[in-house]
């Protein structure tokens, strides 16, 4: 584990559960202190600060980085050096060319590179992406994904040279990430249009933020994330197709709810802001967030020789969306979606909406009435006119 934080702490308490059998043997932190706790909570055999002797360690058969943005391009370099396999925590890059440079090392050292894009593998997440893709909702036109909270836990996210960005990189990478999945990760993202701003804390990088990104074949995705949110964290999907709609609440409002006097209060759950009044206890954390099944895919795709679910090149696709997204805050237009490489389908226009009812008309709507008639909308095809017939 490279990284003793919050992260690292989270991914340790998933990865040592989950299957029974994955152990952290080796612990990287920049403080003494923290890879010493690290160890004695975990059981680790090898503690350092030297992140080399960590990652070349005999007994190191896979790397997780839990570090600062600006560290994972290092790590991973370092990865690739001594062959081992390698999973980083989001966002894989501050930008889409430190992304690419990061995966294109892990393919040349022939090593597994999995990209710990953990919302995309909650289990409300994979239930809604199982119907989608049973076409249980017709054709995908609109995914939308928010994450808000009241700001993150360590002080290298605020600064902007080592996170690389502000609330549009720390929590738009799930969002982007959440809607490729429902569009279709072989859809190509082709321009974005995002407004950002910093609109309360004082820092450089923005805290609230807005875009929506053009896919090749129409489709839409959407996302909102903020900094300054207050109420706890907000986690919420909603996937829109011809035949059907998806919501997801992944973290307020979920089922469970308590209220204290705060006299005896306790963590409660990730950006909790208080321990008094009504809360919204989350469950199991670490399955909930995706953290379990994460893992189990990962460790399994490794033993498997195969991709995980979530590979370096999906982190790398992130990132260049949200450098456009960058750019167009601002240019205040929409941008292009640089994509140098590009492994999915090539040349998709968007489809006809078109639905036939007769040989004379197209259908735009039918609905049953209060008085027990049937009112059908249609577009008469040889005029173009919009008439409505009740049957």
């Amino acid at each position: 584990m490279l990284g003793g934080g919050f992260i690292g702490r989270f991914y340790a308490e998933s990865l040592q559960g989950q299957r029974s059998r994955d152990k952290v043997v080796a612990i990287y932190a920049r403080r003494e202190e923290t890879a010493q706790k690290f160890a004695a909570d975990y059981g680790c055999t090898f503690q350092s600060t030297d992140m080399e002797a960590v990652i070349a360690h005999p007994d190191v058969t896979l790397v997780c980085i839990a570090l600062p943005n600006n560290l994972h391009a290092p790590a991973v370099a370092l990865c690739a050096k001594h062959k081992k396999n390698v999973v980083c925590t989001k966002p894989l890059g501050r930008t889409a060319a430190e992304a690419l440079t990061m995966m294109q090392q892990v393919e040349e050292a022939g090593i597994f590179g999995g990209y710990l894009e953990d919302l995309c593998y909650s289990p409300k997440f994979l239930k809604a992406l199982e119907t989608v893709k049973s076409g249980s909702l017709g054709r995908i036109l609109w995914a939308k994904s928010r994450e808000t909270h009241p700001g993150p836990h360590s002080d290298w996210f605020w600064d902007k040279e080592q996170a690389g960005g502000g609330c549009m990189l720390d929590l738009g990478c799930h969002c982007v990430e959440i809607a490729r999945n429902f569009i279709g990760k072989d859809v190509r993202p082709v321009e974005v249009m995002c407004w950002a701003a910093t609109q309360v804390k004082p820092i450089d990088a923005e805290d609230h933020a807005i875009a929506l990104v053009k896919y090749e074949n129409g489709a839409i995705g959407q996302f909102e994330v903020s900094w300054t949110f207050r109420g706890g964290m907000d986690l919420r999907d909603e996937v829109m197709g011809t035949e059907g709609t998806i919501w997801i609440n992944n973290f307020l409002r979920t089922g469970f709810e308590m209220f204290t006097t705060g006299k005896a209060g306790d963590y409660v759950a990730e950006k909790a802001e208080s321990d008094a009044g009504w809360l919204f206890p989350v469950g199991d954390e670490v399955n909930d967030l995706g953290y379990n099944h994460m893992f189990t895919d990962m460790f399994r795709a490794v033993e498997e020789g195969r991709d995980a679910a979530e590979t370096f090149y999906d982190g790398y696709v992130v990132n260049a969306i949200l450098d456009a997204a960058y750019k167009s805050a601002e240019t205040k237009q929409w941008e292009p979606v640089n994509l140098p490489v590009w492994r999915g389908q090539e040349g998709l226009t968007q489809a006809s909406g078109a639905v036939e009812y007769d040989a004379d008309h197209y259908l735009i709507k039918e609905e049953m009435t209060h008085y027990g008639k049937k009112k059908l909308i249609l577009k008469e095809k040889a005029s173009g006119k919009i008439i409505e017939r009740e049957v």
